[in-house]
C-alpha cells in the first residue's frame, strides 16, 4: 500500500490487487493501529488515526461491499478521507465503551458534551482542545454518541516541540470523566510523524 498524502481513486489498489496485499500486510496494519491506539481511564479509548488506518479502511469497505464503480470508491474516499491527518494536525476516532447496556446509556446521558473536553496537553504549552464532530453533531438533549471524531489543531510551536521529543498527555476535563494519561513514547513518535 503506498502512502502518496492523500486518497483518490488512481492511488487505491484494484479488488484483486488488495486481496493479495491484504494477506501479506494486515497484521501490519493491525500492529500499526495498536501503536496509535491510546486508552483513557477505564471507558474512553482514543485511535489516532493515519493515511495508512484511513486507506485501509476505504479498502476494505471496497472489498467488504465488492465496489469497484467510481461512484461508490469516491463515496469511501469521501467518508474517510477527512480522518487523515494534514500536517498541522492529529486526527482520531474516540469510542466511549460500556459493555453492560444499561449502564452504557445511563453513563452515555451523564457524558454529554465530553467530546469538547478532550485535550492534548503538550510538555510547557497550554492544553489544545479538541474540534469535535466537525462533520455532523453526534449528540442530543438526552445523549451523547459512543463514538466521536476528534481534531486536534496544532499551532507551529507546538508541533515543533512534539517533534523534538516534548512529553504529551491525553486528557479530559469533563466533570464526569476526568481523567488525563501520557502518551508512550513509541505512540508518540509515530503521531509526531504526522505533522510537518
Amino acid at each position: 500500500m503506498q502512502l502518496t498524502g492523500k486518497i483518490t481513486p488512481e492511488s487505491l489498489m484494484t479488488l484483486e490487487a488488495y486481496s493479495k496485499w491484504r494477506k501479506a500486510h494486515k497484521a501490519d496494519v493491525i500492529a500499526h493501529r495498536k501503536l496509535r491506539s491510546v486508552r483513557l481511564g477505564e471507558h474512553i479509548s482514543v485511535q489516532f488515526e493515519s493515511e495508512l488506518s484511513m486507506r485501509y479502511q476505504v479498502q476494505e469497505m471496497l472489498r467488504i461491499e465488492k465496489i469497484f464503480e467510481e461512484e461508490g470508491i469516491l463515496q469511501e474516499i469521501d467518508a474517510y478521507q477527512p480522518l487523515v491527518p494534514d500536517g498541522s494536525n492529529w486526527k482520531a476516532t474516540m469510542m466511549i465503551e460500556y459493555p453492560d447496556e444499561n449502564e452504557r446509556r445511563r453513563e452515555l446521558a451523564r457524558l454529554i458534551g465530553v467530546e469538547d473536553r478532550m485535550f492534548v496537553e503538550v510538555e510547557g504549552h497550554a492544553r489544545v482542545y479538541a474540534l469535535a464532530d466537525e462533520d455532523m453533531d453526534r449528540e442530543n438533549d438526552e445523549k451523547t454518541s459512543a463514538v466521536h471524531f476528534l481534531r486536534f489543531e496544532f499551532a507551529p510551536p507546538l508541533r515543533e516541540a512534539i517533534q523534538a521529543g516534548a512529553a504529551v498527555k491525553l486528557g479530559c476535563d469533563h466533570t464526569n470523566y476526568p481523567a488525563h494519561v501520557a502518551i508512550a513514547p513509541e505512540t508518540l513518535a509515530s503521531l509526531a510523524g504526522d505533522l510537518k
